[in-house]
Order: structure tokens, then sequence, then C-alpha cells
């Protein structure tokens, strides 16, 4: 993953750029001040209380900053997506603990520090992170054009292998399938030597777009996205668990769901559809009816599983239940039967899949792990389509199964909030 912190910023944003600056002043900030405001307040310090606010507050600073640390190498992600959520989860996570514990704490200087926290780490990010983008250097040979299409970051052509023009990078890219000139192999050793970072072109491409292109699929590439079995039954185990839990809270806004269907225009509530899931075993899957029964389907099958954009099927409830995405909840039964998970690639209709079968290299394998009601290509394409747009959305699949790991799906899940907000990808 890429996450080199880029020299124009030290130089920008001095000191407070660097991450021990950053843990330790927001230390400083939600730890020390809540509780001296508690030991100086006549009559509000209660020790023990008070220390063990201190304490939580510090462990939640850690925390947060360990899964930011853990989350931000991702394409896209900027700290403003994060900080809130990790803080929060955080937070939210010693206060569990104080509450099983019994053991006390102050309030007010809890809720203190995870404001004074949030309110610090944002700072940080506006005086300095989003005001700066890195600058990679590029070795002009092979296949370095294929990153031209990243306007995410200033690529440099290195005119010459001189550790010199180092000054100017954060990074440097090359390809090292392609055949080097000796010169040109000397100056990557010596900027390695330097502390310089060096990347491949492949897989920096992958990290700052979060697509993993499946026409170039080598032979050890595609060993690589073999997805790490002990996580998968991990996830498993936990999705079945959250399902159960989640299930009595959600019950209520499907039965409200279920009833503005039924009202809107009297027909079925649910609806059932064939898809291929996890090893290529079909499955029906449960969602919100959202389009009208009276309306005759298209001729063409493929057609008729496919939504476009204001499609006229679509009732006016529907819309809603699409943007919102509470027309997946009822594949929360899919999940307490092991057939979906929470967090993976979306699982296609099945005529939808053996027509992709057949125009898109290697799709198949896209089946490895369970497929999931919110997932990379979701929170971060939207919803396709067309062939084209599979096939783009097919590259961020297997972004997805390659990186297979509980920080992914994390991420996945702060951003699919974000998007049951601001309906990104609804049709």
């Amino acid at each position: 993953m890429l996450n080199p912190t880029p020299r124009r910023m030290l130089k920008a944003g001095g000191w407070l750029i660097r991450r021990r600056v950053q843990v330790l002043s927001s230390l400083l900030i939600a730890v020390l001040i809540p509780w001296a405001v508690r030991v100086l307040l006549p009559g509000a310090y209660l020790p023990e209380a008070t220390h063990n606010a201190a304490l939580a507050n510090a462990v939640a600073v850690c925390i947060a900053f360990w899964a930011r640390l853990s989350i931000e190498p991702y394409p896209g992600i900027r700290s403003s997506y994060v900080i809130l959520p990790t803080a929060a989860a955080a937070h939210g996570l010693v206060l569990a603990f104080f509450f099983f514990s019994r053991l006390p704490y102050d309030r007010f200087g809890f809720l203190l520090g995870f404001t004074l926290h949030v309110i610090w780490a944002y700072a940080i990010y506006f005086l300095v992170q989003r005001r700066t983008r890195l600058s990679i250097g590029v070795v002009p040979f092979g296949e370095y054009r294929r990153l031209d299409s990243v306007d995410s970051v200033n690529w440099i052509i290195l005119p010459r292998p001189s550790t010199a023009e180092l000054a100017h990078c954060d990074a440097v890219v090359a390809d090292f399938k392609a055949d080097l000139p000796a010169e040109w192999e000397a100056f990557l050793a010596d900027a390695a030597l330097e502390g310089a970072l060096i990347y491949q072109v492949k897989p920096l491409k992958e990290s700052l777009t979060g697509r993993v292109e499946v026409d170039h699929l080598s032979e050890n590439s595609f060993g690589s996205l073999v997805p790490g079995k002990g996580y998968f039954h991990l996830k498993s185990f936990a999705d079945r668990l959250v399902a159960l839990v989640a299930l009595p809270l959600l019950m209520p806004v499907m039965l409200g769901a279920a009833l503005a269907i039924w009202l809107d225009d009297g027909g079925p509530v649910l609806f059932r559809q064939k898809r291929v899931g996890h090893r290529g075993r079909l499955f029906h899957v449960y969602k919100f009816r959202t389009m009208r029964t009276q309306l005759l389907p298209p001729s063409d099958p493929l057609e008729a599983a496919m939504t476009r954009k204001l499609d006229s099927r679509v009732t006016r409830v529907g819309a809603l239940l699409r943007r919102s995405r509470i027309d997946e909840l009822p594949q929360v039964f899919n999940i307490l039967r092991g057939e979906m998970s929470w967090i993976g690639p979306r699982p296609e209709a099945e005529v939808l899949s053996r027509y992709f079968e057949g125009e898109i290299p290697f799709y198949r394998y896209r089946h490895v792990v369970k497929p999931g009601i919110s997932g990379w290509a979701q929170v971060t394409q939207g919803h396709v389509t067309d062939g084209a747009e599979m096939r783009e959305k097919q590259n961020y699949d297997f972004y997805y199964i390659k990186y297979f790991s509980p920080w992914l799906d994390v991420l996945i899940l702060f951003k699919t909030v974000r998007t049951m907000v601001n309906g990104f990808g609804a049709r």
C-alpha cells in the first residue's frame, strides 16, 4: 500500500505532519486538558473516576490513530473520511469496557476528551494534509505510461539517473519487468540506499486506483489473489453473529418498508431472484420489491436483469428504498444461511453471470469469496448498466479479493454509511 509522507508536506507543515508528533499532540490535548479541567474545577475532582477517564481517552486516541494508519493507505481515502468514524469507534470500544467492568469514570472528562480528539484531528487535516499531493519520480522505461491515467499524483519523468533528482520526489516508480539500462538499475539501488521509496508500476497503480486489471493477470499475480482462509472463516462467523444481533434492530425498518411497498401499489413485498454465489453455487437472493408488478419485463433476459438509470419500472417507494439501500436489508437472511456476507462482491443474476463469463477474462474468479450486501465496487464505482462498466467493476472486485482484509472491510463499512446518506450509485 502506498503511504509515503510527502516531502513538501514536511516543508509546509513542519513538525505537525510527523506521525509521532500527531499522536503525542493528540494525547496532550485529548487527555491532559480534560484531566486538568476536572482537577482545577472546585469540587469536581474525583481521583479514581478522573484518572480512569484520562486513561480511557489515552487508549482511545491510540486505537483511533492505529486504525486510521491502517485504513488511509487504501485508494481514494482521505483522513476526512475516517477521522470521525475511527474516533467514535475507538471511544465507543473503551466505553463498552467501562459498561461491562462497572469501573467508575468521569463522563464529562471522557466526552470532552472525545470532542477535543476529533477537533484536533480535523485541525491537522485542514491545516496540513489536504493541501498537499504526492510527487513521484518515474523511470522512463517499460509500461510507465500506464500511470498517465492517474491524475491524483504529480508524475515527474526523471531526465537522468541521478540521486540529485530525488530532492523533488516523494518516491520513485519503475517497471522492473522492462530491460532497464545498467545506469538506471544502479540509480534505483542508490536511491533505495538513501532511503527513497521505490515502487513497481503495476502495484502502485492498483494502490492509487483501487482496481486490479484482469486483462493483465500473470501467473504470479493470479496466485496473489487467493484470499486468506483464516480471515475468510473468521469473517463468515462474524457475519452471522452480527446478523443475529442486528436482526431485531432491523425488523422495525423492514416492517416499515414492507408496509410502504404494499400501500404504494398493493403488490408482493419481496423480490426473489436466482444468483451466483460462493464457488459458483446458485442461491436465491431476497430484496424488497422496488419495481412495478403490472409492467411486462423486457423481452431480452439480459435487459430484464439490468436496472437502467431512471428506469420506468422503479416505483416511487422503490426509488427511495434503492437510494437508501434499505431494499437490500432482507439479505440479512441470506447471511444467516451462510450464502452471503455483509461485505463482498455483489452477486449477479444467473443470466448476467453466465453472459459475463464469456465476455470478461477470469470473471468466475470473483466467486472465490462470498458475495456481499455492500462491496468495494459499490462504494467506489456505483451501479453498473453495461458491459464496459461491468469490466471496470470487475477490476474493483479483484482489488477487494487481492487485498482481502479486516481493514478493507472496515473502510467499506464506513463508505457504505456515507453512500446510504448521499445515495451514491443508486438506480
